[in-house]
Protein backbone atom coordinates (compact mmCIF):
# COMPACT_ATOMS: atom_id res chain seq x y z
CA UNK A 1 0.00 0.00 0.00
CA UNK A 2 1.35 3.41 -0.89
CA UNK A 3 1.89 5.92 1.88
CA UNK A 4 2.83 9.60 1.99
CA UNK A 5 6.28 10.14 0.52
CA UNK A 6 7.21 12.89 2.96
CA UNK A 7 6.13 12.81 6.57
CA UNK A 8 7.45 15.54 8.82
CA UNK A 9 7.34 13.95 12.26
CA UNK A 10 7.74 17.34 13.94
CA UNK A 11 4.53 18.50 12.24
CA UNK A 12 2.79 15.16 12.93
CA UNK A 13 3.69 15.38 16.62
CA UNK A 14 0.91 16.43 18.99
CA UNK A 15 -2.68 15.42 19.60
CA UNK A 16 -4.98 13.88 16.99
CA UNK A 17 -8.69 13.23 17.52
CA UNK A 18 -10.26 10.13 16.04
CA UNK A 19 -13.07 11.19 13.70
CA UNK A 20 -13.91 7.72 12.38
CA UNK A 21 -12.46 4.22 12.24
CA UNK A 22 -12.96 0.65 11.20
CA UNK A 23 -14.14 -1.29 14.26
CA UNK A 24 -11.39 -3.00 16.26
CA UNK A 25 -11.22 -4.93 19.51
CA UNK A 26 -8.86 -2.59 21.35
CA UNK A 27 -11.22 0.39 21.02
CA UNK A 28 -14.41 -1.53 21.83
CA UNK A 29 -16.83 0.54 23.92
CA UNK A 30 -14.60 3.64 23.80
CA UNK A 31 -15.63 7.15 22.87
CA UNK A 32 -13.71 10.44 22.64
CA UNK A 33 -10.58 8.62 21.49
CA UNK A 34 -7.45 10.66 20.89
CA UNK A 35 -3.76 9.96 20.37
CA UNK A 36 -0.83 12.16 21.30
CA UNK A 37 2.54 11.63 19.62
CA UNK A 38 5.72 12.96 21.24
CA UNK A 39 9.16 12.64 19.69
CA UNK A 40 11.73 11.49 22.23
CA UNK A 41 15.46 12.36 22.32
CA UNK A 42 16.31 8.87 21.04
CA UNK A 43 14.22 9.47 17.90
CA UNK A 44 11.42 7.13 18.94
CA UNK A 45 7.88 8.43 19.23
CA UNK A 46 5.84 8.04 22.39
CA UNK A 47 2.21 7.22 21.63
CA UNK A 48 -0.36 8.06 24.31
CA UNK A 49 -3.90 6.92 23.48
CA UNK A 50 -6.91 7.79 25.59
CA UNK A 51 -10.62 7.10 25.36
CA UNK A 52 -13.66 7.09 27.60
CA UNK A 53 -15.25 3.72 28.37
CA UNK A 54 -18.95 3.81 27.52
CA UNK A 55 -20.21 0.65 29.19
CA UNK A 56 -20.53 0.39 32.94
CA UNK A 57 -18.44 2.99 34.72
CA UNK A 58 -17.67 6.08 32.64
CA UNK A 59 -13.91 5.89 33.18
CA UNK A 60 -10.98 6.97 31.04
CA UNK A 61 -8.73 4.28 29.61
CA UNK A 62 -5.20 5.08 28.54
CA UNK A 63 -2.31 3.20 27.02
CA UNK A 64 1.24 4.19 26.13
CA UNK A 65 3.26 2.77 23.30
CA UNK A 66 6.20 3.51 21.06
CA UNK A 67 6.37 4.19 17.35
CA UNK A 68 9.38 3.98 15.06
CA UNK A 69 10.12 4.54 11.39
CA UNK A 70 11.98 1.33 10.48
CA UNK A 71 12.92 2.50 6.97
CA UNK A 72 13.85 6.20 6.68
CA UNK A 73 13.22 6.01 2.90
CA UNK A 74 9.54 5.29 3.68
CA UNK A 75 8.71 7.79 6.45
CA UNK A 76 4.94 7.20 6.16
CA UNK A 77 5.31 3.58 7.30
CA UNK A 78 5.60 3.35 11.05
CA UNK A 79 5.61 0.44 13.47
CA UNK A 80 3.73 0.91 16.73
CA UNK A 81 4.26 -1.25 19.80
CA UNK A 82 1.96 -1.26 22.81
CA UNK A 83 2.82 -4.76 24.03
CA UNK A 84 6.40 -5.76 23.30
CA UNK A 85 7.39 -7.66 21.18
CA UNK A 86 4.26 -7.18 19.07
CA UNK A 87 4.32 -4.28 16.61
CA UNK A 88 1.55 -3.15 14.29
CA UNK A 89 1.77 -1.37 10.97
CA UNK A 90 0.73 2.29 11.09
CA UNK A 91 0.68 3.61 7.53
CA UNK A 92 0.04 7.30 6.96
CA UNK A 93 -1.89 7.12 3.68
CA UNK A 94 -2.68 10.81 3.42
CA UNK A 95 -1.99 13.92 5.47
CA UNK A 96 -3.09 17.50 4.91
CA UNK A 97 -0.43 19.93 3.78
CA UNK A 98 -0.96 21.81 7.06
CA UNK A 99 -1.21 18.57 9.08
CA UNK A 100 -4.80 19.30 10.08
CA UNK A 101 -6.08 15.83 9.15
CA UNK A 102 -4.71 12.39 8.28
CA UNK A 103 -5.82 9.03 6.94
CA UNK A 104 -4.02 6.12 8.61
CA UNK A 105 -4.40 2.41 8.00
CA UNK A 106 -2.75 -0.97 7.90
CA UNK A 107 -1.64 -2.78 4.73
CA UNK A 108 -3.98 -5.72 5.50
CA UNK A 109 -6.91 -3.23 5.42
CA UNK A 110 -8.15 -4.35 8.89
CA UNK A 111 -7.41 -1.02 10.55
CA UNK A 112 -8.31 2.46 9.39
CA UNK A 113 -8.55 5.81 11.13
CA UNK A 114 -9.58 9.26 10.01
CA UNK A 115 -7.83 11.72 12.32
CA UNK A 116 -7.98 15.46 12.79
CA UNK A 117 -6.42 18.09 15.02
CA UNK A 118 -9.91 19.16 16.04
CA UNK A 119 -12.85 17.09 17.27
CA UNK A 120 -14.76 17.65 14.01
CA UNK A 121 -13.80 17.50 10.35
CA UNK A 122 -15.28 19.33 7.39
CA UNK A 123 -17.75 17.02 5.61
CA UNK A 124 -16.12 17.58 2.21
CA UNK A 125 -12.70 16.57 3.52
CA UNK A 126 -14.24 13.60 5.34
CA UNK A 127 -15.88 12.44 2.10
CA UNK A 128 -12.56 12.79 0.23
CA UNK A 129 -10.79 10.65 2.83
CA UNK A 130 -13.49 7.97 2.71
CA UNK A 131 -13.22 7.97 -1.09
CA UNK A 132 -9.44 7.55 -0.87
CA UNK A 133 -9.86 4.72 1.65
CA UNK A 134 -12.25 3.02 -0.77
CA UNK A 135 -9.71 3.40 -3.59
CA UNK A 136 -7.10 1.78 -1.34
CA UNK A 137 -9.34 -1.25 -0.78
CA UNK A 138 -10.69 -0.59 2.72
CA UNK A 139 -14.25 -1.78 3.56
CA UNK A 140 -15.71 1.72 3.87
CA UNK A 141 -19.21 0.38 4.54
CA UNK A 142 -17.94 -0.60 8.02
CA UNK A 143 -16.50 2.80 8.99
CA UNK A 144 -17.87 4.09 12.31
CA UNK A 145 -17.94 7.73 13.39
CA UNK A 146 -16.34 8.50 16.75
CA UNK A 147 -18.28 10.52 19.32
CA UNK A 148 -16.02 13.39 20.40
CA UNK A 149 -18.55 15.19 22.59
CA UNK A 150 -16.84 14.63 25.97
CA UNK A 151 -13.89 16.46 27.49
CA UNK A 152 -10.58 14.81 26.71
CA UNK A 153 -8.69 13.36 29.65
CA UNK A 154 -5.22 14.84 29.98
CA UNK A 155 -2.18 12.78 30.95
CA UNK A 156 -1.29 13.27 34.60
Amino acid sequence: MSTVQNLDLQQYEGTWYEIAKLPNSFEKDLTCVSATYTIKENGKIEVFNTGKKTNGEQVWKTIKGTATVPDKSQPGRLKVTFFWPFAGDYYVIDVAQDYSYALVGSPNRRYLWILARTRALDETIYAQLVKLANEKGFPIDKIEAMDQSCEIQKEE
